[in-house]
């Protein structure tokens, strides 16, 4: 039990950071950290919904996985003491 406890901190906290960071990628409506990585330019350029729809996609996916990750953890630690 001491094997999944730990990969599931692991995937909690690598999912943790990468949902923070594509978070702060979603184009913002008035300029953000998404225009620091060149979204301002490429709005501004007419650029395509499929990179940001692909983007979205991919965010409920990790929220997804993060939450899953969170309600495992609490189930080992729950159950842990019986």
């Amino acid at each position: 039990m001491d094997i999944l406890e730990f990969v599931m901190q692991v995937v909690l906290g690598i999912t943790s950071l990468l949902l923070t960071l594509l978070i702060l990628l979603h184009k913002g409506r008035g300029g953000g950290l998404s225009d620091m990585f060149g979204g301002g330019m490429s709005s501004a350029m007419g650029s395509s919904g499929l990179a940001e729809r692909n983007l979205n996609r991919f965010t409920v996916v990790l929220a997804l996985v993060w939450f899953v990750a969170i309600v495992a953890l609490g189930l080992i630690t729950k159950f842990q003491g019986i």
